[in-house]
């Protein structure tokens, strides 16, 4: 007897079904993804420029620098930290707009340039990874939302201002430091003025501001944002605008500041991150409860009554659907040898070892036409048609032994 086709049939859904199921879901993600797009462009249109004195968007600082020149005062704007220790001289303020993100080479030598000048240094938004440099004895605390905070100090410069919109950063100043502290929350304050500041030749002072708001476009005109904040900038005739900038050479001289992990996640909202969390637990919940509405399983008798030749029929058209042929073929070899252990004398446990029934089936039928290993142990068929046929050669088979 001809040995059947040899060849595999996988169970595993075809493109064709994996496309059907998923695009649903695939269709649904590019929408999100979509509208993110969208929305990350309008914001990020919306907030370009931000802190650039050239800028006229909401977050832009055009109006003050277009103020600080009406006022005789000259802006110099500095893309590269090399730009903006070249520029300062004795009667220049210097203004960072995001010291964080200067790396550990760059902020000592901002710090030597503050420590020798006697002009100005303002500070926007400095956080814990810039102070241990450029303001050696001050370390922040918790950040708080930005609104209106008066003075709660006797500087010339806040009491003339009055209330402004200020926030952000908040600033404790070590014992013993010379340091005008204003406009508090919770009794430490987001602006702190630091005197006489320098360990070398310099006498100026360095300026921590908590809050970039006072100098946006969109909230110059309120309160006296715009009082603090051309006094803050202008007490020099000189004023270099130094925005950084990860594609300043000198940032590629070592890693930032703080480390990656704490950088990407200081990106992140923190409604994010709280967001995140309660979903996770949520998850959670959910799982426990639906794992003990549904309990363990319970065997339970038909609604109705199934003929076996109805449920045969089922199983077979989802095995055919799946093109599980070797499921099918596994099927029909397992129960054939399933019955025809008792006939040969064979434990039932022993029904599917090859050594223990072949030789049985042998001893049984030695002169059959049959090849039983084929058939019991065989391969899976290649095509229906040898499912077919394997089949019939099982049904022979077992007749011919009960016969026999």
């Amino acid at each position: 007897m001809s040995r059947p086709a040899t060849g595999t049939t996988s169970t595993a859904p075809t493109a064709r079904q994996v496309w059907t199921r998923v695009r649903g879901a695939a269709l649904v993600v590019a929408l999100i993804l979509a509208g993110g797009l969208a929305l990350a462009t309008l914001q990020s249109s919306d907030a370009h420029g931000a802190l650039d004195p050239r800028s006229a968007d909401p977050h832009g600082s055009r109006a003050v620098a277009e103020l600080l020149k009406a006022r005789g005062v000259t802006v110099t704007l500095a893309g590269t930290l090399a730009e903006a220790t070249a520029a300062t001289d004795t009667g220049t303020t210097l203004l960072v707009t995001t010291p964080d993100l200067l790396t550990n080479t760059q902020q000592s030598t901002l710090r030597s340039a503050m420590t020798d000048s006697t002009g100005r240094t303002v500070l926007v938004g400095a956080g814990r990874s810039s102070l241990r440099t450029l303001a050696p004895g001050v370390t922040s605390a918790l950040s708080v939302p930005v609104r209106e905070r008066a003075p709660a100090c006797t500087m010339e410069t806040a009491t003339r201002a009055g209330s402004v919109d200020l926030g952000g950063e908040r600033y404790e100043p070590s014992p013993g430091t010379n340091a005008a502290a204003c406009y508090p929350s919770d009794g430490l304050p987001t602006l702190l003025v630091l005197q006489g500041t320098g360990t070398g030749t310099g006498t100026g002072d360095t300026v921590l501001l908590g809050s970039p708001d006072i100098l946006y476009n969109s909230r110059l005109d309120q309160r006296g944002n715009a009082s603090l904040a051309l006094q803050l900038l202008g007490s020099r005739p000189h004023l270099v605008w130094y925005l950084p900038s990860l594609s300043d050479s000198s940032a590629t001289a070592d890693t930032p500041a703080d480390d990656t992990t704490g950088n990407f996640l200081s990106l992140i909202p923190s409604g994010w991150l709280w967001g995140t969390l309660q979903l996770a637990l949520a998850a959670l919940l959910a799982a426990f409860w639906r794992g003990r509405r549904l309990g363990p399983l319970v065997t339970e008798r038909l609604p109705v009554a199934l003929r076996a030749s109805e449920a045969t029929e089922g199983r077979a058209r989802l095995y055919r659907k799946a093109n599980a042929r070797d499921r099918a073929a596994s099927v029909l070899r397992t129960a054939t040898r399933t019955r025809l252990a008792p006939l040969l004398g064979v434990p039932v446990q022993d029904a599917h070892s090859p050594d223990r029934l072949l030789p049985a089936l042998s001893a049984r039928l030695p002169e059959t036409t049959a090849e039983p290993r084929d058939l019991l142990f065989g391969p899976a068929p290649a095509d229906d048609a040898t499912l077919i046929r394997l089949a019939d050669q099982l049904d022979a088979l077992e007749r011919e032994v009960r016969t026999s």
